[in-house]
């Protein structure tokens, strides 16, 4: 398809500052940018040999923003089931990284998820995981827009031998990538458990001179956090303070033990939360009190985690866990609308890892990151409230089309760069490597 085309859904949901659903308008694109939101047919005249992308019973949002993930692990998927997260990481995940992770790996595992992802409408992730230069050449091959993480650990890995040549490594990519559209970076140590004091230190140093956000998971855990508390006379949150790495930049992942004070602390920093309401059900790992963050001025974008605790990439079914339990845990049914949560899907969470002046919501002058949600199935009838639909009733496989700074990438349900049939039998070579334990 050339540009410039026009969008003509059944509705444009802006996810903008009104929240606008307009009806009877069209979406222009123009190279990789939304160039104008009209009324259509009545301004079909202004546009006489442009392409015309009719959408009817459909609904053009813009595309979701995973906004913490580890993409990479989707060959790990089902991998190791049914544990509490320390376990699960220390006996099950971690050593098999140890076995396996290298670039064929990261590579691999990249790509079946970004095919995954944008099936489910994602056009935007934030990543956190080893050869993140890997990440952001599969990921610039693609076209997809990525938020890289530079991995930060204190203890060696396949990618580096210690914390200074995990900064290193990720401070080269980050130049290496500052001309590139569509790949930014941010910094990414692990948690305050695997990174030392004197390494957030540096990192909060690297921020300050970058201008860089910083993205980190933070109070996962009840044992987590109390660990560190008898370790080191404190809570992690009061640690990062000490360090002064709350503030805007900070994206802190989880987030599902906090006191009031914290939650106060976080508003009045401007730091944002990463939530990813499934995985912290399926490890047991607490409910985070996200409508009292929300009430308290915190924003809250939401992520998937990685599909090795989760076990999918599904921003639908994440925007409908973090509806359910969010009610749950404010023990109050109007708390967390359907508007306020497919705002956390997209313009939320591309707030949260500083590209909310590009994409995250429909509005002329921003990327074209667009997707469709196609109504038209019996399953989806009527429909009352479109956005509602999208966060109660559709799901990931009711995307008709997807499009990332104007190119398409999904054209009626079916990928237009990707092999799927490659793909499934690459995932399962590895699967049966890793069943065997074979490197």
């Amino acid at each position: 398809m050339k540009n410039p085309f026009a969008l003509i859904p059944e509705w444009v949901i802006c996810v903008d500052s009104d929240n606008r659903v307009l009806e009877n308008h069209a979406v222009i694109v123009d190279g990789a940018t939304i160039s104008a939101i009209v009324p259509w047919p009545e301004a079909h005249d202004h546009y006489p040999q442009i392409d015309l992308v009719e959408l009817p019973g459909q609904a053009l949002i813009p595309g979701l923003v995973n906004a913490h993930t580890h993409l990479a692990m989707n060959l790990l998927r089902g991998f190791a089931d049914d544990i509490p997260l320390m376990p699960w990481l220390s006996e099950h995940i971690w050593p098999a990284e140890g076995r396996h992770v290298d670039p064929q790996f990261v590579e691999d595992g990249t790509r079946l998820a970004i095919a995954e992802s944008l099936r489910g409408g994602v056009t935007c992730f934030n990543d956190m995981y080893f050869f993140p230069d890997t990440v952001a050449r599969v990921a610039g091959e693609i076209g997809i827009r990525a938020s890289v993480g530079l991995i930060t650990l204190d203890f060696p890995s396949a990618w580096a031998g210690n914390a200074d040549e995990y900064l290193r490594k990720g401070l080269e990519l980050f130049e290496d990538t500052r001309d590139n559209a569509l790949i930014t970076c941010m910094l990414a140590p692990h948690a305050p458990y695997t990174v030392s004091a004197e390494t957030l230190g540096k990192i909060r140093k690297l921020s300050d001179q970058l201008g860089m956000g910083v993205h980190i998971h933070l109070h996962e855990t009840a044992g987590e956090v109390e660990q560190y508390l008898q370790t080191h006379g404190i809570r992690p949150i009061a640690k990062m303070a000490e360090l002064d790495l709350l503030n805007t930049r900070l994206a802190a992942v989880h987030m599902t033990q906090l006191t009031d004070d914290e939650i106060a602390t976080f508003a009045n920093c401007g730091a944002s939360v990463l939530h990813c309401p499934e995985s912290n059900l399926k490890l047991a790992s607490g409910t985070a009190p996200v409508a009292a963050m929300i009430d308290a001025g915190v924003n809250v974008g939401i992520g998937t985690d990685g599909a090795a605790s989760n076990n999918d990439l599904d921003m639908f079914g994440e925007m409908r866990s973090a509806a359910l339990s969010g009610k749950d845990k404010a023990g109050d049914a109007a708390a967390l609308p359907a508007e306020q949560i497919l705002r956390m899907a997209s313009i939320n969470g591309a707030k949260a890892i500083g590209l909310d002046a590009i994409t995250g919501s429909i509005e002329e002058g921003k990327q074209a990151d667009l997707a469709v949600v196609n109504f038209n199935r019996l399953e989806l009838q009527p429909v009352y409230n479109p956005v509602s639909h999208i966060v109660y009733s559709a799901n990931r496989y009711d995307i008709s089309n997807v499009w990332v700074a104007g190119k398409q990438m999904l054209h009626n349900g079916e990928h237009l760069c990707f092999d799927e049939s490659a793909l499934i039998d690459n995932a399962r070579s590895w699967g049966v490597r890793i069943r065997s334990g074979t490197v």
